[in-house]
This record gives C-alpha cells, sequence and structure tokens, in this order.
C-alpha cells in the first residue's frame, strides 16, 4: 500500500507540488525514489494519488493525479468527550478513537483528573494530540483528520450548546445498554461523555443528568478510564 500523508493545504489534481517539511521528512525516511507512488489527503474529503518526481536534500515534487472522493467515515457524527487520564493514556486515547471514526475529541478537567494543565502547557499538548490524530488518520485511511477542541472544565463545557443524542458511561444501576440508547438516536450527531480515573463525581453525573445526557452501560464489568470510551465506540462502530 503506498505511503498516506495529510497535507494542510489546498490539494488540485494534476498539479506539481513541493511537499512541506514534515511530509517531505517522511518521504525521505522512507527511502521512496523517483516514481514512487504516495496518497495525499488534506481533510477536505477523498484522497489523490500522487507519484514522487523529485528528491532532493530538503525538497521533495510530487505530481498530483485524479481525485477520489472515497470516504471511510461513520454514517454520523461522534464527539468523545473524555475527562482526561493521566501519563501516556490520552496519547492512545486519541490515536485509537480515531481509528475508530470520532469525527471529534473534546478533552476535559474534571473533579477527579489527575492531569492538571493550563496556559502553554496546555496549548502544547492540544498541538501534539491533535498530530497524534493526523497520523492516526494515515495510518488508517482516513481522509478528514478528527477536531481535538482546546481543553475545558466539564462545568463550562456543559453549557455550550451540544448534539441532542448525549450518552454517559456509568456505572450506575439505572444505566441502560449502549445499544438500546442508540437505537433512540436515529443516527443523530452523538456525544459520548466519559470520566477519568476513578470516573465521574456524584455531582459531576447529577449536572450530566440535567443537561439530558442518558446514562448508559457496557456491561458489569468496571473499566479502565481508557478502555471504556473505546469499547464504547467500536460498539457504536459496529452498530453504524
Amino acid at each position: 500500500m503506498p505511503a498516506r500523508l495529510y497535507l494542510e493545504q489546498p490539494l488540485q489534481a494534476d498539479s506539481l507540488i513541493s511537499l512541506p517539511p514534515g511530509p517531505a521528512r517522511h518521504v525521505q525516511v522512507l527511502r521512496l525514489q523517483p516514481g514512487a507512488e504516495i496518497t495525499l489527503f488534506n481533510g477536505q474529503g477523498g484522497e489523490w494519488r500522487a507519484t514522487v518526481q523529485q528528491m532532493g536534500r530538503s525538497d521533495v515534487q510530487v505530481q498530483l493525479h485524479a481525485h477520489d472522493p472515497v470516504d471511510r467515515e461513520l454514517p454520523y457524527r461522534i464527539t468523545l468527550a473524555i475527562g482526561m487520564p493521566a501519563n501516556e493514556r490520552m496519547d492512545a486515547l486519541v490515536e485509537k478513537a480515531t481509528e475508530l471514526g470520532v469525527a471529534s475529541i473534546q478533552p476535559l478537567v474534571t473533579e477527579r483528573s489527575v492531569l492538571k494543565l493550563k496556559g502553554e502547557r496546555a496549548d502544547k499538548k492540544l498541538v501534539h494530540w491533535q498530530s497524534i490524530a493526523v497520523a492516526a488518520c494515515e495510518q488508517c485511511g482516513r481522509n478528514r483528520v478528527p477536531v481535538v477542541h482546546a481543553l475545558v472544565s466539564l462545568a463550562d463545557w456543559e453549557k455550550t450548546t451540544l448534539p441532542d443524542s448525549r450518552l454517559l458511561l456509568s456505572l450506575q444501576p439505572h444505566s441502560q445498554p449502549l445499544q438500546l440508547a442508540m437505537a433512540a438516536t436515529a443516527n443523530r450527531p452523538v456525544i459520548l461523555l466519559s470520566g477519568p480515573e476513578g470516573g465521574l463525581t456524584p455531582t459531576e453525573e447529577a449536572i450530566a443528568s440535567n443537561s439530558a445526557f442518558v446514562s448508559v452501560s457496557l456491561g458489569q464489568r468496571t473499566l479502565r478510564a481508557e478502555t471504556a470510551p473505546l469499547a464504547a465506540l467500536a460498539a457504536l462502530t459496529l452498530l453504524a
């Protein structure tokens, strides 16, 4: 399979372009030679077949060919709102959620969040997570890159306009099976809220409930903070 590269710029069939530094280094690391085929996409839908034309010390020129409007997205948009887990677990969440088809990711600060970010450190993490989403799209074949939104508190986020279909991963006994809740969404945009290590506090779950979130369950087992949302996304993918 040809290497897939994301370019954040307009692309046009039958044009000759120079790759930006990042993608150019990727081509050089792969030791591709003139005539090698690659696939380019810019997140606006579809992909372009391209051929390496010239390899310089720092410059790589490629010839774009036909545009393929192939779409590998789910039939409805899923936003994952996640109380950030600690260490590298958030990195893995962004990567795997992208592979599973999530449309956007909203990192949240909750009462039990171990990872505390603000200011320049938060901005750097956001850039880092967005680059992980891009790399995951290059790997899995998606042509639309999920947006990783700026970090906000759960309280502030719930004051914003949210999709009608709102699901909260919960261990509460009144939670209904995820499949049953999804049957009522009619393929509308879905927002999936999941807590950090230790879950959401009772107060936060009450706030979510008052904001029309439906408590859903993945079964009787207690899954880790990084496992539960991915299991839910996998189930939603199979239900699509």
